[in-house]
């Protein structure tokens, strides 16, 4: 079991952040420097964002940085000449930044792009906090096989899922009746259907609670991120699609329940800010402070609940049907809906069209038996490709 080794304690943790210049990377820096002392960086990643990845290595000081982009390789050189900081670029690097000798890993890589690095991190027995959903989606078994042979640690840092995890009771499975994922709703959840065709991508990425990137922003609009959600719980915990359920609850204060077969149903609540379930990972299987705002739920007031409309929000349904084929369905599906949302953010097609390219990716192309991490990149390969040609005849 992984111990957390706070400020005062014998040595401090060595941490590594892969995908620090996002939303989770850069809440993940937030809550290290308000613990001096606890914890020393191994490496930082970025896929881009240049500027803000030497910014975060010259205040930090890792032992290494990796830009994701190998096009940046010479910026970030010359951005952090003169220290002791490896540079690197590429999906290699990435890879080689995770199997540094950190002992708690943030998994924070967006897309199927930080399966590999992930995969690396689980080999070496670490505890891993997983921020990117993906990794599962795409190669769940793959992953708990990985996990089983290491003796790694797999935290769920997804607000849903670490709310899961809390509550859990993983003595007693038995007494587990159901899981509910809650969602909020996301920003178009009483709009009009015909309006939502004419969306743009900037009221698409502007959440009512959370603060996110583009590309899990629009996947909470379309509730996407809910149906990637549902194939991970599936692999995070031991229990059924069909006992996993989807709950809209646009306050975004209750982040999941776990109901039992007494009827008691226990759930785990807070303010939205992902600097709660990422402090929980950091300490577990202790807790540790964080700034996020104190729940007050006099001044909540109310909190409401309905089911999800299947018809508005088509992904759940096709996420659900995905997790029960199996095999090479769920990296279909991720690879179809991230060809997709690119599209769509960039001008490319409509709202609604990212759903009408996921289904017909998942229709047309090429499924197979999951095996390896060679067949997850061909499948994804694939499954791009003809998203790319759906997408580009629905611009023609």
């Amino acid at each position: 079991m992984a111990v957390t080794l706070q400020a005062g304690d014998a040595a401090p943790r060595r941490v590594s952040i892969l995908g620090s210049t996002g939303s989770i990377g850069c809440n993940t820096i937030d809550l290290l420097r308000r613990s001096p002392g606890a914890y020393v960086v191994e490496a930082l990643t970025a896929h881009r964002n240049v500027e803000l990845l030497a910014s975060q290595a010259l205040e930090l000081q890792p032992a290494m940085a990796v830009i994701g982009d190998p096009s940046l390789y010479g910026t970030l050189k010359e951005a952090l000449a003169g220290t002791n900081i490896a540079v690197g670029a590429g999906p290699d690097a990435l890879v080689d930044a995770a199997g540094l000798p950190a002992d708690w890993v943030m998994a924070a890589i967006v897309g199927a792009a930080g399966l590999a690095p992930t995969l690396a991190a689980v080999r070496r027995g670490v505890t891993v906090a997983l921020a990117n959903k993906e990794c599962l989606v795409c190669a769940g078994p793959l992953m708990l096989a990985e996990i089983e042979r290491s003796g790694a640690t797999l935290l769920p840092v997804d607000s849903e899922h670490s709310a899961i995890f809390q509550v859990f009771d993983f003595d007693n499975v038995e007494a587990v009746d159901r899981v509910i994922l809650t969602a909020s709703g996301g920003p178009f959840l009483k709009l009009e259907m015909g309006a939502m065709a004419k969306v743009t991508p900037k009221q698409a990425v502007a959440h009512p609670n959370w603060d996110m990137g583009d590309k899990i922003s629009i996947d909470s609009a379309t509730m996407m991120n809910k149906g990637l959600e549902v194939i991970e719980a599936s692999y995070l915990f031991p229990i059924s699609e069909a006992r996993i359920e989807v709950l809209i609850h646009p306050q975004s204060v209750i982040h999941s329940l776990v109901a039992y077969t007494d009827g008691s149903v226990l759930a785990q609540l807070g303010v939205p800010d992902m600097r709660t379930p990422i402090a929980y990972a950091m300490a577990w299987p202790r807790r540790q402070g964080s700034p996020a705002a104190r729940l007050d739920l006099a001044e909540v007031g109310a909190l409401t609940f309905e089911a999800p409309d299947m018809a508005r929000f088509p992904a759940l349904g096709l996420a659900r049907e995905a997790l029960k084929t199996g095999q090479a369905a769920p990296t279909v599906l991720n690879a179809a809906n991230e060809i997709a949302v690119q599209g769509f953010l960039a001008g490319e097609i409509g709202f609604l069209d990212i759903m009408r390219v996921v289904t017909e990716v998942l229709e047309r192309a090429p499924g197979g038996r999951i095996a390896s991490i060679e067949d997850v990149t061909a499948v994804d390969g694939e499954a791009r490709r003809v998203a790319a040609e759906v997408v580009a005849s629905m611009g023609a």
